[in-house]
């Protein structure tokens, strides 16, 4: 059995998502709550600096800096760049972690909901998939697998053996709300029994099919040749994250009033909806199409 030993609860990647900070926060005051008889589990604050600013990086967005070719490299020195070769050192290395899971909490403006975030895939991720939505069945699953290996990958989470993201919205950035904390912990909490539960081989009978959306691409906001934004998204996708859209729906309003259909050719999911803290990179949404995780 491949036993997972070390597991490490991350928060605050982001300055201005407090779901994570917070939670963080509340297991270090009731470490009984993380607590479980075959593993270890250890908090993480992340990015306090952001935080202490109150924005979402300093200098350049933390969970975009964990490649293992960026972390060795000595020319990436900013404070983000500089803070993920301190997270790497304590638990990591990358590669040859001491970390075996890294639970990283995220919040999105989007109507996400609570979102389990599959970056690899693999029998354990599988399992973990069908465990959490057969306890969660409100919980989405969602696979970000781009067919690269672990070192390739930029996010923070790909720092352990195996890594997970606990996405959950709609939080304006640098608000707390009841709501989206209680899903944060509450699916935190299954993803830590499954743990036990795993270790023990005391799994229950899991579902052999479970649904999940694995992740396309990203489309942008309309803009005009300056790069200047000249529409928005269309009123009738706004919140409705994982709501199908189907050729020829509406997409885009611009702001003369013409109404910009989706012209793909086949259904597809729609996820962080016209989420803040993309508007850097005019992005619109991403799409997603539906799969099934068997076991």
């Amino acid at each position: 059995m491949d036993q997972i030993k070390q597991v490490a609860i991350v928060g605050g990647v982001h300055g201005n998502e407090f779901s994570g900070i917070y939670l963080v926060k509340q297991y270090q005051q009731q470490p009984e709550q993380i607590t479980r008889s075959s593993f270890t589990t250890e908090t993480v604050w992340a990015n306090p600096e952001a935080h202490y600013a109150n924005k979402r990086y300093l200098h350049s967005d933390l969970n975009r800096q964990f490649k293992t070719v960026d972390l060795a490299n000595p020319d990436l020195s900013n404070y983000e760049q500089s803070r993920a070769k301190v997270l790497n050192a304590q638990l990591g290395p990358k590669g040859n972690a001491r970390i075996d899971l890294l639970i990283d909490l995220h919040n999105t403006t989007s109507n996400m909901g609570a979102c389990l975030i599959l970056t690899q895939a693999g029998p354990f991720y599988n399992k973990l998939a069908a465990y959490v939505k057969m306890k969660m069945p409100e919980a989405i699953i969602s696979r970000d697998e781009d067919h690269f290996a672990a070192e390739d990958h930029a996010l923070m989470c790909t720092l352990g053996r195996y890594g997970v993201l606990v996405e959950v919205g709609p939080q304006p950035q640098s608000v707390l709300r009841q709501d989206v904390l209680e899903l944060m912990h509450r699916m935190t909490q299954h993803i830590l029994d499954f743990v036990e539960l795993y270790n023990n081989d005391a799994l229950p009978v899991l579902p052999k099919q479970t649904e999940a959306f694995r992740y396309l691409h990203s489309i942008k906001l309309p803009m005009n040749e300056r790069g200047e934004r000249i529409g928005m998204v269309h009123k009738n996708v706004q919140d409705r994250d994982y709501q199908p859209i189907h050729p020829g729906d509406p997409l885009f309003t611009l702001f003369d009033g013409t109404v910009v259909p989706y012209q793909g050719e086949t259904v597809v999911y729609p996820t962080f909806i016209n989420e803040a803290a993309y508007y850097d990179n005019n992005l619109a949404m991403s799409l997603n199409e539906k799969v099934l995780i068997e076991l």
